[in-house]
């Protein structure tokens, strides 16, 4: 009877010790997203806002580099690189043919070269080379090289 009594009392005193413990809250509902609540809507649309804003850029950004690309591989063909080598070797040519006229074995005193719609002019005066360059929109640059100055 003793052993009843001694576990009636410990179950008891174990109850009341849980009984004080144990509280409940109110259970409420809210959503989480701020178009429903309410609640910071306003950071909600700047975010959503800035997300579309940055994507729009991006798209540009993709869409400028593909034409980059476009560009670039139409500049490179093998007839693109014909074409600037083609070039490169003429211009070489006709530098090489006015180095001959104002430095050659019989040197010309002045000439002229019209070259895509701008015109070089050369004069040899007084030990000074003058070099005029006249562009398509008129524009003149001369330059001015003494001769006797010339050593390696």
């Amino acid at each position: 009877m003793k052993i009843k009594t001694i576990m009636k009392l410990l179950l008891s005193v174990v109850c009341s010790l849980f009984l004080n413990t144990i509280s409940a809250d109110e259970m409420l509902f809210k959503f989480k997203s701020p178009a429903f609540s309410g609640i910071n809507t306003s950071s909600h649309y700047l975010t959503i806002d800035s997300q579309e804003a940055s994507r729009k850029q991006a798209l540009k950004e993709e869409i400028q580099a593909y034409k980059d690309e476009l560009a670039r591989d139409a500049s490179n063909t093998t007839l693109a690189r014909f074409i600037r080598n083609l070039e490169s070797r003429i211009y070489a040519q006709l530098s090489r043919q006015m180095v001959e006229q104002l430095f050659g074995e019989t040197p010309q005193k002045e000439g002229k070269l019209e070259l895509e719609g701008n015109t070089i002019e050369y004069k040899v005066e007084n030990e000074l080379i003058t070099l005029t360059i006249t562009d398509e929109n008129g524009s003149v640059t001369s330059i001015s090289i003494p001769v006797g100055s010339f050593t390696f």
